[in-house]
């Protein structure tokens, strides 16, 4: 999780796209929000057109129908405020445990940026509620499931809706569960009657699977680099080589990825004491395991994939998704844009990378373990094999994240099931697609932490042969936390601050005070 930002400016919302790092900012570090003049007059110019149609005896789909199958049914003018008011209490029909908090707020705000590009048709005054519930971080409670990833994301957004109404559940910025009639009159924000189209405008929409997308590359981002120095340290640590890692050979097959994730490698474990040690004509070993000599090319095409799926993410946040939309020219016209496909695809693709680099992370951990591959360490690096069991068992536990992360790997997005009376009747299952990989990053976070822990055990037991600066200086930093090599010990709470390292930057932040920026 990034630091609090909420002190480092103001986010403006627009018709222009949000960049990723304002996306984080919002959702992570509670930055406040500004609608500028440009989405107020957008807004404003479109509304005009709507409230044209609202007022013609012709009908208008998402103005003056129902909707989905429903569509078909005429709402007479009396009815309307009553048709916006049950679109969005039947819709906000979530159920299971409550998404959290950064999710809901990169939803709201990607929505809110997408009312901001004056194609709903949402009056301003409206937009200026889902603002003021950022800033007074008034959190809708979310659910699990519900959203299908077509038609948007439906039920979660309504969840949102149902507050700017002033009706549902929140939690405020305390964390606590309020009602969302009251948490809005202690922030003396006054709730919203919908006028028409208005419930329509602020559910139909991919935002909550981009969102997700989003954060899931902030994590990955790090988790790459983490990556990486966990690929060095037990290269160093098993008495690898990092001669596989050279330049002229990787660019011998150009993936971007693989370069960036080799260039890496190559400085993380320059000057190291343990690699100068082995290479006196003395050692026997022809070449490295593919977990070791192969880090760089599976590391790499994760990094490619995590590329591929940043420009889809950044083209979503180039989009006004919504059906109808209203277009510059005054047409309001249906479409197909909220199907979530774009999104989909990558984020099951996302799983499968993250899986793969995790499977290849508790390989090297194994290889510590094992007297037969580890060239010279005690079983299990035990400090007294058979009385003692080191870290035999945090190899089962990555073994059974690695197991689960490879059911994540299946993809949601081709299980289409048809809904609302066979209207839509292909969705893209986007949402599930989000939700799964995020529970695949915990994982990876999980399993590179304890390969990371048994690798500096694994380096400190080639005393007194010297690890490389950089390796040197993350092995320092969880020493901060994590006692080194000796007795067995309850090993849970050593994972789990080596976790919150990984998670937190802390480990990379190590790395990096050496090296300089890693790719």
């Amino acid at each position: 999780m990034i630091e609090d930002m909420r002190d480092n400016g103001v986010v403006s919302v627009g018709p222009e796209p949000l960049s990723f790092e304002d996306v984080v900012r919002v959702a992570r570090g509670g930055a406040a929000v500004r609608l500028s003049d440009d989405a107020v007059a957008a807004m404003t110019a479109a509304r005009s057109r709507v409230e044209e149609l609202a007022e013609s005896p012709t009908p208008a789909y998402g103005v003056s129908t129902g909707f989905g199958a429903l569509a078909s049914r005429h709402i007479e003018p009396p009815l309307r405020a009553r048709l916006q008011r049950s679109l969005i209490r039947s819709h906000a029909a979530g159920s299971g445990p409550e998404v959290e908090t950064e999710v809901v707020r990169a939803m709201m705000l990607l929505r809110l940026r997408t009312l901001a590009t004056g194609h709903t048709g949402i009056r301003p005054a409206t937009a200026r509620v889902l603002e003021a519930l950022l800033n007074a971080r008034i959190t809708p409670v979310v659910h699990e499931y519900g959203s299908l990833g077509c038609s948007g994301d439906l039920a979660p957004l309504s969840h949102v809706a149902l507050t700017i109404m002033g009706e549902g559940v929140v939690t405020d910025a305390g964390g606590a569960r309020v009602e969302a009639g009251e948490a809005m009159k202690r922030a003396g924000i006054e709730p919203v009657e919908f006028a028409a189209k208005e419930g329509l405008a602020l559910i139909n929409g991919t935002e909550g699977m981009l969102g997700m997308l989003i954060l899931a590359l902030d994590d990955l981002a790090r988790l790459l680099k983490t990556a990486d120095i966990a690929a060095a340290m037990s290269v160093e640590g098993l008495l690898g080589t990092d001669r596989v890692f050279a330049a002229d050979l990787q660019a011998l097959r150009p993936h971007p990825g693989q370069a960036a994730s080799a260039a890496n490698l190559r400085t993380l474990l320059a000057g190291s004491g343990i690699m100068a040690g082995h290479r006196d004509g003395s050692c026997t070993l022809v070449q490295d395991a593919y977990s070791l000599r192969c880090a760089p090319q599976v590391a790499g095409a994760a990094r490619d994939t995590m590329s591929h799926a940043a420009s889809v993410a950044m083209r979503e946040l180039c989009s006004a998704i919504d059906n109808p939309v209203v277009l510059e020219d005054g047409r309001v016209e249906s479409n197909g844009n909220f199907h979530g496909a774009p999104v989909a695809y990558v984020l099951d693709f996302l799983a499968i990378a993250v899986a793969d680099l995790a499977s290849m992370s508790e390989r090297r951990t194994d290889r510590f373990l094992d007297v037969a591959r580890n060239h010279g360490l005690p079983a299990f690096l035990a400090d007294d094999p058979g009385v003692d069991s080191g870290h035999m068992i945090a190899q089962y536990t990555q073994a059974a994240i690695v197991s689960e992360l490879k059911r994540l790997a299946v993809p949601a997005s081709v299980d289409s099931i048809p809904s609302s009376a066979m209207q839509e009747d292909h969705v893209s299952m986007g949402w599930s697609a989000a939700r799964k990989l995020r529970r695949a990053i915990d994982g990876l976070t999980r399993v590179l932490a304890v390969e990371l822990v048994t690798a500096a055990r694994g380096i400190e037991l080639r005393a007194p042969s010297a690890p490389a600066p950089a390796t040197g200086a993350v092995i320092a930093a969880i020493r901060q936390e994590v006692p080194g090599p000796g007795p067995d010990r309850f090993l849970a709470p050593e994972i789990e601050s080596v976790v919150r390292q990984v998670a937190d930057g802390t480990l990379v932040a190590a790395a990096e005070s050496v090296t300089g920026p890693l790719a």
